[in-house]
Formats: structure tokens, C-alpha cells, sequence
């Protein structure tokens, strides 16, 4: 397969990256970014979708797998299926390349790579600057914007989770986007998309600072959409007719004996839960590197180890524990996702992409917990930009 084949795909990949950029602008200000820095991660994520398509057309990929779909008009269907019936208009309609196309899904991960940024910089005001500068360290991580820049579920979970980080922080005034989130997510990943319903559910049950009436009537609404989509969920997962805890111990060990094949691949069935959780965050460390792609990623993982032991020492000398709905639905979320993938997920290449559909939460968490805060000043002396958005971003 070419790059591009004709000069309409060379203008329609032109046009997608100016149209994506002033669409950057614009998300960017409703998450309170200044106009240089969402012009900055744009690019910066952009650099990584045209590294990632040249990698695929040399190398293969998934990406390919779903451009070739696209082309044949596949049936509407969660997951997999999903992003190729998404790709199909821009193909077929707009007659977009290949590039065209995981530009354009390159923009979804933009959005999530802005709420994940806007959402630390709202979180971290009055912490330390070298907390801060840590965190805007995170966001410009390469295995951050890799995955998330390409025709594929990762870019559209990818901004599902940050939606939902940037919901999370007020989610009175940002219920309709949190549902956006939770939908987003429910296309590509069905069993995550439960995750987050019930963590949200959590976080009005369980949060300070929410009134009885109001806590009651969400909370009904959680149970009643959870009746729904939790079981539909499991359905996709495989777990449709699974009616004792033995079956779904069977469906468990079906599923840490998949992808073993290639470098990343690892036995977890021995391993006890703390390990495998540590196993999926943070591993491969450098020493375990066995390819260039895989030292990218040990570097990474570093970081956030790093970030982990910060993190946990803040936790410890606090005097009090993780308190208010955001916290609490955050918690949840991480906890949740972080038993679920861990114990069902047997190659750390997958795990390299996959954990980014909660470690924004686990990192939102780690850093609100490092370094005293002083008093409320605006980030990198910014001036605060003002919640004006009517839309549900503020």
C-alpha cells in the first residue's frame, strides 16, 4: 500500500492537518490551555501519527488490518469492527489515503492528549514547579502519543479517558461529557466503558460533598444504565453464559495463555496480583529491552516509576485520605481496570498499550499527592483563563 496515490489524497491529508490544528486551538481553550500550548501538542502528537504510519507501511501493523476493512464496508459492531466502520465515510465519502485517515483518527488522541494535559494543570495549581514541570513531562511521554496517533480503538479510548480525567474534576457541571466518555469508550472497548459507569457510580455513593437527593437520583440512574451495559459488557469480554466463580476462574486462565507468542510475551498465571499489577504499569524495565521499541518503552516506564515512588512517599505523609467524587471515581477507575488488565493480559507489548486507558487517572493521582501546595497560582504564570464554556468542558 502507498503513502498517497493521487494529489486529492495529498490535499485531503494537507486540509485534515489544518483543519485538525484549528480544531486544537479551539479544544484546547475550552480544557484552559494557552493557544501555543495546544498548538505544540498538536504537533508533537501529529509527529508521532506520520512516524507511526511509515512504521506500519514498512513493518505491518493493525492499522493496516482496519484501512483494508474500511474499504469493504464492514457491518456496524462494538469494538474492533467499530473503527473501520468509522474510517469507512472518510474513505468512501471523502475519498481520504491511508495517511488521510489515521490523521484524522490522529485528532481524536489530540483531544484526549489535551484533557489529559488541561486536567494536570488544573489539578497541580499551587504545587511546586518541579511537580508541575513533572507532569507536563508525563503528557510529552512517546508511549503517550504513539499509540494514540493512529487509525485504530487506542486513539478513540484514548480520548475516552481523558474526557473522562477532565469530567472527573467537576463532574456537577461536566455530566454530559462524562456520558460522551463513557459512549466514546462503550464503541471501542465495551468492558471499559462498565468500568467507568460504575466508577462514577462510586463516586456519587461513596464522595463528600454530594447532596442526598442528588446522590440518590444519580445514583439510580447508574444502576439502571449499569443493568444494561454490564452485562452486555461481560457478553463482549466472553464471559456471556458464565454462572459460577469456576467459569469465570477458566475464562481467567483461557486468557493469561493469550498473545504468549513474540518478545513481550510473559506467564502471569504465577504470578501473585501485586507482581502482575507491577508487571503491567511498569514493565519492561531498560535491563529487559530487547528492541528499540521496547527501550522507548523501558525509559517510559521509568518515569512513571519514579513518578510512583513520589506518588506513594505524598500519600503516606498525608493526613488524610483520598477524599471528594473526583478522587474517589479515579480510584475506582484505576483500581478496576488495573485488576482486570493485569490478570488477563500476558504480553507486555499490549500492556504498553493498553494501560493508557487509566494511567492518566493513576498519574492525575500520584502528582496531587507530591510536593506541599502553596498558595493557588495559575501554572507557568499563566493567567488563569475563565470557566465560560457553556458546553460542558468547564
Amino acid at each position: 500500500m502507498k503513502l498517497v496515490e493521487t494529489p486529492w489524497h495529498i490535499f485531503g491529508a494537507t486540509l485534515v492537518i489544518i483543519m485538525g490544528l484549528v480544531m486544537a486551538v479551539w479544544v484546547g481553550r475550552k480544557f484552559e490551555l494557552r493557544r501555543s500550548r495546544a498548538v505544540f501538542l498538536y504537533f508533537w502528537h501529529t509527529a508521532f501519527c506520520f512516524f507511526y504510519v511509515f512504521y506500519v507501511l514498512e513493518n505491518g501493523g493493525d492499522a493496516l488490518g482496519y484501512y483494508q476493512d474500511a474499504l469493504l464496508f464492514r457491518e456496524w459492531e462494538l469494538g474492533t469492527a467499530a473503527v473501520s466502520v468509522i474510517a469507512t465515510p472518510f474513505i468512501h465519502l471523502f475519498g481520504l489515503s491511508f495517511l488521510g485517515v489515521n490523521l484524522v483518527f490522529n485528532c481524536f488522541g489530540v483531544i484526549g492528549l489535551l484533557a489529559f494535559h488541561g486536567s494536570l494543570r488544573s489539578g497541580l495549581i499551587g504545587k511546586p514547579r518541579w511537580v508541575r514541570r513533572l507532569g507536563y513531562l508525563v503528557v510529552l511521554l512517546p508511549s503517550v502519543s504513539f499509540w494514540s496517533s493512529a487509525l485504530g480503538k487506542d486513539s478513540l479510548a484514548f480520548m475516552a479517558t481523558g474526557l473522562a480525567l477532565w469530567s472527573a474534576l467537576d463532574l456537577r457541571r461536566r455530566a454530559v461529557l462524562m456520558c460522551t466518555a463513557i459512549g466514546v469508550m462503550l464503541v471501542v472497548r465495551p468492558h471499559m466503558a462498565g468500568i467507568l459507569l460504575l466508577a462514577v457510580g462510586a463516586s456519587l455513593a461513596f464522595g463528600s460533598g454530594v447532596n442526598t437527593r442528588r446522590r440518590l437520583i444519580f445514583a439510580l440512574l447508574v444502576l439502571l444504565a449499569s443493568a444494561v451495559m454490564v452485562p452486555f459488557a461481560l457478553n463482549y469480554a466472553g464471559l456471556r453464559n458464565t454462572d459460577s466463580l469456576a467459569e469465570i476462574n477458566d475464562y481467567i486462565e483461557q486468557r493469561q495463555g493469550y498473545n504468549r507468542e513474540g518478545g513481550g510475551s510473559i506467564d502471569i498465571s504465577s504470578m501473585d496480583p501485586v507482581t502482575r499489577a507491577f508487571t503491567y504499569v511498569f514493565r519492561p524495565l531498560p535491563f529487559e529491552a530487547h528492541s528499540a521499541f521496547a527501550l522507548a518503552a523501558s525509559l517510559d516506564n521509568v518515569l512513571l516509576l519514579l513518578l510512583a515512588g513520589l506518588g506513594a512517599w505524598g500519600f503516606l505523609n498525608r493526613r488524610k485520605g483520598l477524599q471528594g467524587p473526583d478522587r474517589i471515581f479515579m480510584s475506582w477507575y484505576v483500581i478496576a481496570c488495573l485488576g482486570i488488565l493485569s490478570m488477563t493480559t500476558a504480553n507486555l507489548g499490549i500492556s504498553v498499550r493498553q494501560k493508557w486507558m487509566f494511567l492518566p487517572m493513576l498519574v492525575f493521582l500520584l502528582l496531587s499527592a507530591t510536593g506541599r501546595s502553596r498558595r493557588q497560582i495559575p501554572l507557568d504564570n499563566e493567567v488563569a483563563i475563565p470557566a465560560v464554556n457553556k458546553a460542558g468542558f468547564s
